[in-house]
């Protein structure tokens, strides 16, 4: 990772010679050779870029992490063989009814889309989906709970 005092330390190289070594640094090879060949495009250049050092670093370091595919705490943004995220593979509105369906059974016949969505690992909006589409066919009825005032859809045949 790129590191802000070793940029400013390679910026100021330049009064001992070589110019453009901070761009080099920061993965700015292109520009970093026109510096170096051109002092620092004349010094202009290089005193531009005492003010924009700090945007320099950060954007490679932002680079870098992205190809190690980390956030910027070091997070992961990517399950690494679902060892960060349960991922659940695409089900079709049947098997998603299916498995509504056991899980208001074993909720005596009422559930939420939160519950839901716990039960079967689609998302809120598949859930909702698929409780509306039963709606539409009389299989449920949806009511407040009276004690949270949660949604919760009624399973009548349970």
């Amino acid at each position: 990772m790129s590191n802000l005092g070793v940029s400013y330390l390679l910026w100021a190289a330049c009064f001992f010679g070589p110019f453009g070594l901070h761009r080099l640094y920061n993965g700015k090879i292109g520009t970093g050779l026109l510096w170096l060949f051109t002092f620092g495009l004349f010094g202009f250049g290089q005193v531009f870029d005492l003010l924009l050092l700090p945007n320099m670093v950060e954007e490679h370091q932002a680079t870098l992490r992205g190809k190690l595919g980390v956030s910027g705490t070091g997070i992961p943004l990517h399950p690494i063989n679902g060892a960060i995220a349960q991922t659940y593979p695409k089900q079709t509105p049947d098997q998603l009814g299916v498995k509504l369906l056991k899980a208001a059974y074993l909720k005596s016949g009422k559930l939420s889309v939160t519950q839901g969505v716990m039960a079967t690992g689609a998302t809120f909006a598949e859930v909702e989906e698929a409780f509306t589409a039963m709606l539409k066919t009389g299989y449920v009825s949806i009511e407040n709970d009276p004690v949270t005032g949660v949604v919760m859809y009624y399973f009548h045949e349970l």
